[in-house]
């Protein structure tokens, strides 16, 4: 294929930040210039991106974190996943005559996971103070930012939920009354007030820079945002895309119970290569997963992008979803094999089903010889749904129609920080007065059917598809990298490993090259369609491969020739010269990488 770059890749060694969205990509390389380290940087650009990008996160989201610290020589998971609350069962939910979790609203909300993670990485690894890393966040917040062209489309497209259902959002994204015009200023000034009352906490408290962000950490926790948050959902009841009003079920105690938390990620070796992603409490074991069955198939031989690799790349997705669909859950809540999974017998046995012709079945594996289980139905596109239903990335037919956040830095010190902030869109739930966000909405990922690997469990974490990585390369940390996506981000992110891998190509070609993927599994947000047999690729993918795809039986959608995938990625290279290199998305204008 001929190569083209819509920008350059770019090199140098002091510092590298790649995101979904410049004013947070410039807010993280601010930080490194004024002496900050990686980890500094991405909590203060994942705080911008809460105000810059409200449609696709906001304060009330969750937040998984794959980091490489250099000063330990290790990788750790940053779990900022929050738990549906300790009320939220089955019973609860089918008894209000639901056959699903509703895709916006309070039922759905889980408790906020990002502002834990974020300031647990602060804590941890970073050197700055919480007021420090705050205020380029506050300041948009309070005197505006510039409204991007997919803000305003989706205050437009649920405008009428706002004003017939929801006055609080009307408030606060329908200024003057009317639908925000992309270029027009926007501002918060609820949220930057919250940021700033926070920031004064951490600035006024007692103690270390560990002790003053924890004293945030509790008023967001304990204090005046946790008690905002309860009497919000105790006392107040909002339409949802069920149709129904409905009240929440997040109390106080659910808030103060919980805590972000850190984990080893679970890794897989493919060559000289080695790609790290989080436990199945998330979607990240299912990238790996396409790994070990595409290393006993030869990529190299069918040629990059060509309908062989397309195909047989595909067919190994579907295979590895249909586990994520019959296996994946909370292990602290339900037992998932994922040793066994990763197994290279079972790989084996399991690459022998990917033959010349698609599949339309949904196959699961038996790991350890244990019977799979699914959900007995999955409800197709036809439920009954309201404006913003669900998840922003994919339209419940499959085709894209926003994206969520991702960020991704390396510093001169040999950091590295992939992160997936998401939830809490402005289209998701009311706004909570005085607070200037609103809940995320993760708990439309469970099933309300008894005995599923990610059936609703009280305190359980939904199974999400946010999916940082990070890779390795000849034992050395190399890329941290990423996509927002849904269900596609293991997909459009294995894409791009593969084209750097087999491809040959560098960080922004590998961006910027040809999208596809899979939408024949159940989708993992309301109202949970699937398409037996469909895939979307970008029209740039020479229509001779479309028209042998589809001679093979699969069922495709050709998409314009920019709309696949948002991907961002840094990396490092190995000993002299030792640069730093980073790329990021041109898909929907608003992605950039920054460094020098």
């Amino acid at each position: 294929m001929d190569v083209f770059t819509t920008r350059p890749e770019l090199t140098g060694d002091f510092g590298m930040v790649a995101s979904t969205h410049w004013l947070a990509s410039a807010a993280g390389m601010s930080v490194l210039e004024r002496g900050g380290n990686a980890f500094d940087a991405a909590v203060a650009a994942g705080f911008v991106l809460q105000v810059v990008e409200p449609h696709l996160n906001g304060p009330g989201g969750d937040l998984p974190v794959l980091v490489w610290n250099e000063a330990e020589e290790r990788a750790t998971v940053v779990c900022g996943q929050g738990t549906v609350p300790a009320s939220a069962t089955i019973e609860h939910y089918t008894g209000l005559g639901l056959g699903l979790v509703p895709g916006t609203g309070l039922l759905a909300a889980t408790v906020p996971g990002s502002f834990g993670a974020w300031l647990l990485m602060l804590e941890r690894w970073g050197t700055w103070p919480l007021e420090d890393i705050l205020a380029p966040a506050i300041s948009y917040a309070e005197n505006g930012f510039p409204a991007i062209e997919r803000i305003s489309t989706t205050i437009g497209t649920v405008e009428r939920t706002f004003t017939a259902d929801w006055p609080t959002s009307a408030a606060l994204w329908l200024p003057g009354g009317r639908v925000p015009a992309p270029g027009s200023r926007l501002r918060n000034p609820d949220l930057a007030a919250t940021y700033r009352r926070l920031a004064e906490t951490a600035r006024t408290a007692s103690g270390d820079r560990e002790a003053r962000i924890g004293a945030a950490r509790d008023a967001w926790y304990t204090g005046f945002v946790a008690e905002t948050i309860a009497e919000f959902c105790a006392e107040t009841a909002w339409r949802d895309s069920s149709g129904e009003v409905h009240g929440g079920l997040l109390t106080g105690d659910d808030l103060t119970g919980w805590a972000a938390s850190t984990e080893d990620p679970l890794g897989l070796d493919y060559d000289r290569y080695r790609v790290l992603k989080t436990g199945p409490w998330g979607q990240g074991p299912v990238f790996l997963q396409q790994l070990a069955l595409l290393s006993g198939l030869d990529l190299e031989a069918a040629g990059f992008l060509s309908a062989d690799y397309v195909h047989t790349v595909t067919e190994a997705a579907k295979l590895a979803f249909a586990d994520r669909e019959a296996w994946y859950g909370d292990p602290d809540h339900t037992d998932v094999p994922m040793e066994a999974l990763l197994g290279a017998d079972y790989n084996a046995a399991r690459r022998a089903l990917v033959g010349a012709e698609a599949s339309r079945d949904l196959r699961p594996g038996s790991p350890g010889g244990r019977r799979p289980v699914l959900p007995a139905s999955a409800p197709g596109a036809t439920a009954p749904i309201g404006d913003g239903i669900g998840e922003p990335t994919v339209r419940a037919d499959g085709r894209v129609a926003g994206d969520t956040c991702h960020l991704d830095v390396a510093d001169r010190f040999g950091n590295l920080v992939s992160a997936t902030p998401s939830g809490g869109w402005l289209q998701s739930s009311p706004v909570i007065p005085g607070l200037g966000f609103c809940l995320g909405t993760r708990a439309q990922m469970f099933w309300l059917e008894p005995g599923l690997p990610a059936s609703l469990r009280p305190g359980a974490r939904p199974r999400t598809t946010l999916s940082p990585s990070l890779a390795l390369r000849d034992g050395r940390p190399w890329m941290a990298f990423g996509t927002p996506g849904g269900d596609q981000q293991d997909q459009w992110s294995v894409n791009f490993f593969l084209a750097l891998v087999h491809g040959g190509l560098n960080l922004q070609e590998a961006v910027d090259a040809p999208m596809f993927h899979s939408v024949h599994f159940p989708s993992s947000f309301y109202p949970r369609g699937s398409r037996p047999g469909g895939m979307v690729v970008e029209e740039r993918i020479d229509p001779e491969v479309v028209a042998e795809l589809r001679r093979r039986g699969h069922d495709v959608d050709v998409e314009g020739p920019w709309t696949l995938g948002r991907l961002s990625a840094v990396s490092r290279d190995a000993g002299d010269p030792g640069f730093l290199r980073a790329a990021a998305n041109p898909r929907g204008a608003q992605g950039y990488a920054v460094g020098r």
